[in-house]
């Protein structure tokens, strides 16, 4: 099969990476897209040697494509948009990027009927109003990569989706998941960077101190399930095992279990509708002991609480919603604001911009540059 991998130096594309080697006759890596981590994009480039390659700045461009000739470079958003329908084969695109810069090649690949493995969430937060008629239209295959919906995925296979009364989310509860929100005031970049269970992007792994990204996940859930918000519960559970459930009418539950390792529902993607063998350590229930669920206190974490209202409220909102807090993660990623004024500066767009309802990607793309820009004006 062909991939396409954009986000390659990512946590994601590393991980992706992993199986690759392991399965090096099922797959060959035409494309891939990197940031600013030109050293290791490099090996990559060595190791996998693909057609096309694209970074963010073009004179990262012109310098790698002296040194590898033989290779196809661009640059920028074009160059990402290139990566994901570089070439004339179909195939599986597998969307890691981080932000809003993944929404337009996800569009564009699935015009060229090329099926979706995402990793990226901000494509359905901001655009799933244009992306699910988009997938049915051209009738490609997108598969979730994040765990959560992977494992809903596998809990709704077979069964009738009439029959649904809910789906759980779980949450870790992030790297301050113990603490109040008092103690939050004092907390660091490194504390913040600490998640207990999950090797993730630092991006990701901010959203989920905030509990923005559960907050994401519903919006995601909402539109990948065409299920509407009140059916959506999410939940505590410290131990990442329990990664989702989905609950029927006549009260069952099914959940889908396993250790806490990206690479499983990466892998689950990659095969999909098959499952093959992956090599890693089985869950043993018995060294889990037991497991905990408890309600998330949403006063404690107020994201949360505001992207359903968002999701449920719909239109442009969530690209208010996203480019607020992708602004604003990144200001605290520079050290320039504290982490409890990501909240607050999230809080002030939603209420500054005024939306209208029409969804379009233009609107979307307009929107998201005027909202961020307003962030860091702030505080730049």
């Amino acid at each position: 099969m062909n991939l396409y991998l954009l986000g390659v130096t990512g946590s994601i594309g590393q991980q992706t990476l992993d199986i690759l080697r392991k399965q090096q006759n099922k797959f060959n890596l035409i494309s891939v897209s990197a940031y600013k981590n030109i050293e290791l994009l490099k090996s990559i480039l060595e190791e996998f040697s693909p057609k096309y390659a694209t970074v963010h700045l073009k004179e990262d461009k012109e310098t790698l494509e002296k040194r590898y000739p033989s290779i196809e470079f661009g640059y920028g958003q074009q160059g990402l948009i290139k990566a994901a329908t570089y070439g004339e084969k179909t195939g599986l695109l597998i969307n890691a990027v981080v932000g809003s810069a993944g929404l337009k090649p996800t569009i564009e690949a699935i015009k060229k009927k090329r099926n979706i493995a995402l990793a990226n969430k901000e494509t359905l937060v901001i655009g799933g109003e244009i992306i699910m008629p988009l997938v049915k239209k051209h009738q490609v295959s997108l598969i979730p990569i994040d765990s959560e919906h992977s494992a809903i995925m596998q809990c709704l296979n077979g069964e009738d989706k009439s029959q649904l009364k809910q789906i759980i989310i779980t949450a870790s509860g992030g790297s301050f998941r113990d603490l109040s929100r008092k103690d939050l005031k004092d907390v660091t970049l490194k504390d913040a960077l600490n998640h207990p269970n999950w090797s993730m992007g630092s991006k990701i792994t901010i959203d989920s101190a905030t509990m923005m990204n559960k907050g994401f996940e519903v919006i995601e859930a909402h539109h990948l399930f065409n299920v509407p918000y009140k059916k959506i519960k999410t939940i505590l559970h410290k131990e990442s095992i329990v990664h989702s459930l989905v609950e029927f009418k006549d009260t069952s539950i099914i959940a889908h279990l396993g250790n806490p390792d990206m690479r499983v529902p990466i892998n689950y993607a990659l095969f999909y509708p098959n499952r093959t063998a992956f090599n890693s350590d089985s869950l043993s229930l018995e060294k889990v002991s037991s497991l905990h669920f408890e309600a998330l206190d949403e006063t404690r974490y107020p994201l949360l609480s505001l992207a359903k209202e968002v999701g449920q409220a719909g239109g442009l909102l969530p690209t208010v919603l996203n480019a607020s807090n992708e602004a604003a993660v990144q200001l605290f990623l520079n050290e320039t604001i504290s982490f409890l004024q990501i909240e607050d500066i999230v809080i002030q767009c939603i209420n500054k911009f005024k939306t209208t309802n029409h969804v379009t990607l233009e609107n979307i793309i307009a929107l998201d540059e005027e909202v961020k820009q307003f962030v860091y004006d702030l505080y730049t």
